[in-house]
């Protein structure tokens, strides 16, 4: 048995403690073990608290002095304004893709693991460790992609359990 969903979910910072719940969920409900569950959990995070941060253009307030969301939208708001995550459960793995829609990493980030004391791109850092296969991506003109995998371990009596 496998377990699929995604989500499109607003660049903003309830998102995140939202997907992080349903993965929770999805977990616990088919029996992985804690510690695999909360390894993905935060690097789940990591990667959506990313996808808010990076994921597009910052919408900005009218210089008019109105009240944001009047007037016509930017064109690819919604798109900017938006992420996606995806998790697969299936045989004895777990993968999940967070995809948004902003201008990419640069080119030194996906290349090479930014060091432990520095300011930013300890997430991403933070994601290879607690997985056991990370990705980092772009795709040219439409966003950034981080994906990760790992193998599940079992509770006993688990409803999944790959035999």
């Amino acid at each position: 048995m496998s377990i699929w969903w995604s989500l499109h979910l607003r660049r903003e910072a309830a998102s995140v403690p939202l997907a992080r719940r349903l993965l929770l969920g999805t977990m616990e409900t088919a029996g992985v073990d804690p510690d695999i569950s909360f390894d993905l959990s935060v690097a789940l995070s990591e990667a959506c608290a990313n996808a808010v941060e990076h994921g597009g253009p910052v919408a900005e307030a009218p210089a008019t002095g109105g009240v944001e969301g009047d007037g016509p939208a930017p064109p690819h708001s919604a798109a900017c304004a938006a992420y996606r995550v995806t998790a697969y459960l299936d045989g004895d793995r777990c993968r999940i893709e967070v995809s948004d829609s902003g201008p990419g990493f640069p080119p030194a980030t996906v290349a090479r693991r930014r060091p432990v004391l520095a300011e930013h791109g300890r997430g991403l850092s933070l994601i290879v460790e607690l997985a056991d296969h990370a990705r980092f991506r772009n795709r040219p003109g439409r966003g950034a992609v981080v994906s990760f995998d790992k193998i599940l371990k079992w509770r006993d009596g688990a409803l999944l359990k790959v035999s």
